[in-house]
């Protein structure tokens, strides 16, 4: 049973990052390209693998989660909180890249990065292991908003 969940865990988060993908990758050398970055703007291949290694960490942290629930308290919650930023995480592809809306984008990573820091601190509760491995998906998030709102002052006028 725990294979079955590790599985499923791995693929939820795989999967958001998949349909995340299907709004990122056409614009990536269309719109993105034409946008006028800050220095600090990674290199676009760097941005897959990153996520693909936090999207493991996620399934990981959310399987010794959901491993432990419904025995226990706050484990529901946590799970419940982690679906919410894992849905956040997916609509801000759809906005910065589908409705190519920094702006949008913006408002959305924000709204994940809290969300995120609430997972986070409801998954120590549960399994300090789980909080940990989301650790880096917040500092990543943390760095992608300051290049989010970079990246809608530069275009603002454009």
């Amino acid at each position: 049973m725990n294979l079955l969940k590790l599985a499923v865990s791995l693929l939820v988060c795989l999967g958001a990052g998949w349909i995340g993908s299907i709004f990122t990758t056409p614009s990536i050398p269309t719109w993105y390209a034409g946008l006028a970055k800050p220095s600090f703007n990674p290199p676009n291949g760097v941005f897959g693998p990153v996520w693909t290694l936090l999207y493991l960490l996620m399934g990981i942290a959310l399987f010794l989660v959901w491993r432990k629930a419904p025995q226990a308290p706050g484990a529901g919650l946590a799970l419940v909180l982690f679906l919410v930023q894992l849905a956040l995480n997916v609509l801000w592809s759809i906005l910065f890249f589908g409705l190519r809306s920094p702006l949008l984008g913006l408002v959305d990573i924000l709204l994940l990065w809290a969300a995120i820091l609430a997972t986070m601190l409801l998954f120590f509760r549960v399994s300090p292991a789980a909080g940990a491995l989301l650790v880096p998906y917040l500092l990543w998030v943390s760095f992608a908003s300051v290049l989010n709102f970079a990246i809608w002052r530069l275009n603002l006028l454009r």
